[in-house]
């Protein structure tokens, strides 16, 4: 049944003479086959096979209903499978004048089909095996910019040449032409998805293509099918969750703001952008709380600090400088989306038909899918070089911190809705991070700040030792740890150095480290020995646990702590030292070779039940002793072992000064990425020549004291220190008193000239003496008085073998 307005598919109509030429010909059979009348009239039909049967067409009449296709010969050399019918056309006396032939391609269904595959709106086409076209349907010749009659019989790269990739990227369509050619040799099928631009657009698009081999009955290769759909709006959603997901791996990996918004300028580009500028306020910078809402008003100018600026056509590589001042006027984009807090799109004025805004075929969102006042149409962004340009307010737990653009410079596909939408989630996971960083730097710039006050700002004056310290904090990626060091004066001259570390980072463990050093410096006044002092200091940080609240987790804090307190007395140049869990120091002769310490690590603080072992060593003077923090030898990359051993190397070499050496040392052992703090102090021994020290027996017998002040008085003779003899002669005579009436035998006074006078007298009592107000007729009471009132400093300390009180005044 016929239906108005349609029309069959070519038929081509031959008149061939007895002959077997070719005597008529229809403009069926040009459009069907390609060749003209003029040249192929006159010429045997035969041409038009590719395979003639013996006797065509005479012997070919009576095939009226043929079981499979001829072979036919294209004018253009390619073939095509057809159905020939061959009728006889007889005279007036039934005499055979010659055949009316027909032609139809083979496989051709009704009219009904022919159009649906014609207007079908996917790409369909049909190569022959030598990839010549042999048929395109509409939709197909709207893709390459070609029309069937154009392209039938040319092959593929005929009609569209391959343009340079480096030129031309978008348009690269080489996958799809190799894809063609492995299906011809393999006869597989295939399917791929291609991106190229096609002519005459302005958009990229994404092709799903199915590529396939067309068989005889024979089973052999006659034809390659493909068919194609634009996938466009499902190829570019899949590629917006791709950028997506890589920036939630690649922002947030430094800890500090500049670092993070390098990273959020960095991941859409080139994928999804050309050019992102990130703008914070300086406090966010500065890692302060951002300026409040109140604070930035509407109609201002806004100045904030490039932080990022990231370019698909600029270096990469380049190192993070420091943010430079931007100014956003008050009516400007910037200015009105952050007062606003709504994201902006603006695209470049591209008039369509009427003045209309044209979108085109990129563009894959409903425009009524747009946020209100979105996009905004700016023919001055041509001006800039620029497409189009999002502009999303960085916000992140309710504050303000800056704002964020995107912007396109060369590519002429417009921003969408969804791209809206994935500005806007990489915006908003960008703003997590950089306030995370903003949180990490202040609370770390709080930390460092607590250190290095409790850190010793500049090391006591005293001759026992000369030292020097170095310490460095943990890189940007690891928090501020617990390392500290300390110098402390004891009495007679004596000295004492410590050094700990706790565990963990941040507030917690700064704060963790400053009660230990004031926990340390007080047990040292007491003028305990190591090991008792260690044991003390352990018993602090069990109650400081026991403290804490039922449930509560203990941070890592003291419960984590070493520590190492070492003693050198320089009269006998004998160091006494023990280690709560802490390396044993580094000591090196004079000679630079290794001194032994033989002495084990006792438990870090906060075990509690277990001993702490002190040993003493006997010292040359001008030996080197290098107390040091874990973060010094460890790391990522050496053991321990190793790293004591390449601390050795380094300061057993000869240095200028001990200042100097220990600065080698800092930068030789440290690394430029480290996880962890690094202290090191350095001590070298000195020793009080005997003439700086005067040391007297004394009988328990009350007429002896007039003898131990006129020693006094002759020592500071020979000392030249007489302005010292009244204040002297004052303390000798109370100290010894005392020694005599309420000591025991046997007693010694010792005077030694250090950078202040020390006055002690021992004895083998250990009854401590205390302060006490006398009453106005006691007849005592008042010695002890007198010496805290006339001298810097008294004190007792107790020995294995009794006690010795103390008394200091400083020399001018």
């Amino acid at each position: 049944m016929e239906m108005a307005g349609m029309q069959d598919a070519p038929v081509a109509v031959a008149v061939v003479g007895t002959d077997g030429v070719v005597s008529g010909w229809s403009e069926g059979g040009r459009l069907l086959l390609g060749w003209t009348a003029e040249e192929i009239v006159g010429r045997p039909v035969t041409r038009l096979l590719v395979d003639p049967t013996p006797g065509f067409p005479e012997d070919y009449d009576t095939v009226t209903d043929p079981t499979g296709p001829v072979t036919l010969r294209h004018r253009v050399g390619s073939t095509m499978d057809g159905v020939v019918t061959v009728r006889p056309m007889l005279g007036a006396g039934g005499q055979v004048l010659g055949h009316a032939m027909t032609v139809q391609r083979w496989g051709r269904r009704p009219v009904i089909a022919d159009r649906a595959f014609e207007q079908c709106p996917f790409a369909l086409g049909v190569y022959d095996p030598d990839l010549r076209f042999q048929w395109i349907n509409a939709s197909s010749g709207r893709v390459i910019a070609h029309t069937e009659q154009q392209v039938l019989g040319r092959k593929y790269r005929e009609v569209l040449p391959e343009l340079d990739r480096s030129l031309f990227p978008e348009r690269d369509d080489k996958p799809y032409t190799d894809a063609l050619a492995e299906v011809a040799r393999t006869g597989e099928p295939a399917r791929l998805i291609t991106v190229f631009r096609p002519r005459g657009s302005d958009y990229a698009n994404a092709w799903a293509t199915s590529i396939w081999p067309v068989r005889d009955a024979g089973g052999r290769v006659c034809a390659i099918a493909n068919w194609g759909f634009d996938m466009s709006a499902e190829y570019w959603a899949r590629q917006r969750l791709l950028i997506l997901n890589e920036a939630s791996g690649g922002i947030g990996r430094a800890l500090d703001v500049i670092g993070t918004a390098q990273e959020l300028a960095g991941a859409p580009v080139p994928g999804f952008t050309d050019l992102v500028t990130v703008d914070l306020f300086e406090e966010v910078l500065r890692g302060e709380e951002p300026p409040s809402a109140s604070a930035f008003a509407p109609g201002e100018t806004v100045v904030l600090g490039r932080a990022a600026r990231h370019a698909a056509t600029e270096d990469t590589d380049r190192p993070a400088e420091p943010a430079t001042p931007v100014s956003h006027a008050a009516d400007s984009v910037v200015a009105r989306c952050m007062a606003a807090g709504r994201s902006t799109v603006e695209l470049a004025a591209e008039p369509g038909q009427g003045g209309e805004w044209a979108f085109g075929p990129g563009l894959a969102a409903d425009p009524a899918h747009w946020p209100p006042g979105n996009p905004l149409i700016d023919g001055s962004l041509a001006a800039e070089g620029l497409t189009g340009r999002i502009t999303v307010p960085l916000r992140a737990r309710g504050a303000l911190l800056g704002v964020v653009t995107f912007s396109r410079l060369d590519r002429p596909e417009a921003f969408t809705a969804d791209d809206l939408i994935l500005a806007e989630e990489l915006t908003a996971k960008a703003a997590v991070a950089i306030d995370n960083a903003r949180r990490y730097s202040r609370e770390r710039t709080t930390a460092l700040t607590l250190q290095h006050s409790l850190l010793p700002q500049r090391l006591p004056r005293q001759e026992a030792i000369e030292v020097a310290s170095g310490y460095l904090p943990a890189g940007t990626g690891a928090g501020v740890g617990g390392d500290w060091y300390d110098v402390i004066p004891l009495s007679g001259a004596r000295v004492a150095l410590v050094v700990g570390d706790v565990v963990g980072h941040g507030l917690h463990a700064s704060a963790s480290m400053g009660r230990l050093r004031t926990a340390v410096r007080t047990l040292a006044d007491v003028d305990l020995p190591p090991e008792e002092l260690l044991t003390h200091l352990d018993d602090l940080v069990l109650h400081a646990e026991d403290g804490q609240p039922a449930g509560q987790v203990q941070p890592a804090g003291e419960s984590g702590a070493t520590c190492l307190y070492a003693v050198y007395d320089p009269v006998s140049r004998r160091c006494a030292l023990a280690s709560a869990g802490h390396p044993l120091p580094l000591v090196i002769a004079p000679d630079g070779s290794p001194v032994p310490v033989p002495v084990q690590p006792g438990p870090p603080l906060g075990i509690g039940g277990l001993p702490f072992e002190a040993t003493e060593l006997q010292l040359p003077e001008g030996s080197l002793l290098a107390l040091f923090t874990d973060g010094l030898v460890e790391g990522r990359e050496r053991d321990p072992d190793r790293g004591i051993a390449d601390l050795f190397r380094v300061l057993k070499e000869p240095a200028g000064s001990l200042e100097a050496l220990c600065g080698t040392a800092m930068d030789t052992m440290l690394p430029e990425r480290r996880t962890d703090d690094a202290a090191l102090l350095l001590a070298r021994t000195h020793a009080l020549s005997p003439d700086r020290v005067a040391d007297w027996p004394i009988v328990p017998d009350a007429a002896q004291v007039p003898h131990a002040r006129q020693f006094a008085m002759d020592r500071l003779e020979a000392w030249g220190l007489g302005e010292a003899a009244f204040v002297t002669e004052l303390v000798v005579s109370e100290l010894v008193t005392n020694a005599i009436r309420y000591g025991e035998p046997p007693l010694r006074l010792r005077l030694i000239r250090d950078t202040s006078l020390i006055c002690e007298v021992s004895d083998c009592s250990e009854t401590s003496p205390h302060l006490r107000r006398a009453r106005a007729f006691d007849e005592g009471g008042r010695g002890l008085l007198l010496v805290a009132q006339l001298t810097q400093g008294w004190g007792t300390r107790y020995t294995t073998g009794g006690k010795t009180i103390w008394c200091a005044q400083t020399l001018a």
